[in-house]
């Protein structure tokens, strides 16, 4: 039985590796797959990765290509999600902002620096045609973190995914201001490289399993309701959430792969761009 860990946030896009690991699905291939939540999110999975902590991950796109062009010896070795990421952007309930363009040269909450909550803060000042020297930002690591410092005004805005945070603008702790979709596909399948030298075969057999369980995942009965109850949603935003996200079982498409890195660089988050074969694993 082969030991392999993996890392995710502990949000609903990754319900199907869940259902796979209660099923004994991994263990039926000789797979003792491990999960660890991360609600860090990807800068602190990029970390893992890098020091060894975990062998994959399910991380956001732009953050794990910013990684790698930074020295991190990690692969893409597939899409996972090839929907967009819909980013809330959201305030305290007490904040005097009240629409997006009032955020102009206010502090963004992050998780950390390297993060989606980072690097789409600028991804979305660009849109919005702000100075991006401009930003500031307060690290406040997790989900937990932003709400004390939207609360206590430590920082001004806080963008994360749209229906995690739906909870907590339904019970009048954020007030939603709007959203900011990524423009690529948002989650990765990605493994360290010396993880892909020794173990390519284990990687194969755990896409192909996770592969089976998305592909039927919206199929499944009463998914919605599932969903709803374990992550704490409402029925209707799951409903919402499931017709706009898309599965997916191959990988990133390289036109997607040069809008993340030429975007990034146009941004000044990266300094160089690297080839595909810098950043993909070849099946």
């Amino acid at each position: 039985m082969k030991k392999v860990h993996i890392a995710g946030v502990p949000e609903h896009f990754n319900y199907p590796w869940h259902m796979a690991l209660a099923d004994g699905a991994f263990q039926a291939r000789g797979i003792d797959l491990s999960w660890t939540d991360v609600p860090e999110g990807t800068g602190r999975m990029c970390q893992m990765l890098q020091e060894g902590e975990t062998d994959m991950a399910i991380i956001l796109t732009e953050g794990i290509v910013k990684s790698i062009t930074e020295g991190n010896p990690v692969k893409i070795v597939q899409e996972y999600i090839a929907s967009p990421l819909l980013w809330g952007i959201h305030v305290g309930a007490a904040s005097a902002f009240r629409s997006i363009k009032d955020l102009e040269r206010t502090k963004a909450a992050i998780s950390r620096y390297g993060s989606g909550s980072h690097l789409m803060a600028f991804v979305q000042a660009q849109q919005e045609e702000w100075d991006t020297n401009g930003l500031s930002f307060e690290v406040v690591h997790h989900l937990e973190g932003a709400i004390a410092a939207l609360t206590q005004g430590t920082a001004d805005y806080f963008m994360w995914e749209h229906f995690t945070t739906k909870p907590l603008v339904d019970d009048g702790t954020f007030r939603w201001l709007g959203d900011c979709p990524t423009p690529w596909p948002c989650f990765m399948v990605v493994a360290t490289n010396d993880f892909l030298q020794e173990h390519a075969s284990v990687v194969t057999h755990i896409l192909s399993v996770i592969n089976s369980y998305t592909t039927e995942f919206k199929s499944i009965p009463s998914i919605d309701r599932t969903l709803a109850n374990a992550y704490g949603q409402e029925l209707v935003d799951i409903q919402k959430w499931l017709g706009l996200t898309q599965w997916s079982q191959k990988q990133l498409s390289e036109q997607a792969l040069t809008e993340v890195q030429d975007t990034l660089l146009a941004l000044g988050l990266i300094n160089t761009k690297l080839p595909t074969a810098a950043i993909f694993h070849p099946k």
